[in-house]
């Protein structure tokens, strides 16, 4: 794609505007550092644009500190206070998701998927309500590799998914139908990581 110039253009009777302005399905994937970092990178970029930002973690704990978290939030109490950028929500399943009960402390993987299957009926009911202009779902592959959400129930949502609302999926081994699906597939592979050399992480690069 030399110069942002696409290889060849389709004979579908759609203008280059409309085109180019259809919604984004992105999919990162892969064993390798950075799914999430560079969902939460095209977030950034959606917020300076005005959009409003909906996040959505399915895995990580809620003791997990997670610094894009802060910033978001900070973010969007910018917004509420100037107008500046668009409005941020951020949901994470192991703190209980916002809009249900407080998770019972059962550490089970009943609840968890539970919780997970929860969690993903709300994001259609936004979907479908048209609440946000991107959603970046982290580490939703791993409920559809699990069998906790049913993966073509969730193609099926996406594909026909109401105006122009942007998705972004992160985790390993996404599913196959998945990836088809999509319209933006980034496969992040390991060349090389600090822990190969026994380092863990650290402030600031990992959290």
């Amino acid at each position: 794609m030399p110069q942002g110039q696409p290889q060849s253009v389709p004979a579908d009777g759609l203008t280059t505007r409309q085109r180019r302005n259809r919604p984004i399905t992105a999919v990162h994937t892969g064993p390798g550092k950075g799914k999430s970092t560079a969902a939460f990178g095209m977030a950034l970029r959606g917020w300076n644009q005005g959009f409003d930002i909906g996040v959505f973690q399915f895995v990580k704990s809620a003791k997990w500190k997670v610094g894009e978290e802060e910033v978001f939030r900070r973010l969007g109490e910018l917004h509420e206070q100037t107008g500046e950028g668009g409005a941020v929500e951020w949901h994470k399943m192991g703190s209980g998701w916002s809009w249900t009960r407080s998770s019972t402390g059962e550490n089970t993987q009943e609840q968890h998927a539970a919780d997970a299957l929860e969690g993903w009926r709300e994001i259609q009911r936004r979907i479908a309500d048209e609440r946000h202009d991107l959603y970046v779902l982290d580490e939703f592959t791993y409920p559809m590799k699990w069998g906790w959400v049913d993966v073509d129930e969730v193609v099926a949502t996406l594909a026909d998914r109401p105006g122009k609302q942007h998705v972004v999926i992160t985790g390993r081994d996404a599913h196959p139908r998945l990836i088809e699906a999509a319209t933006l597939v980034t496969e992040m592979t390991k060349i090389r990581h600090p822990m190969d050399d026994g380092q863990k992480g650290q402030r600031g690069i990992e959290w």
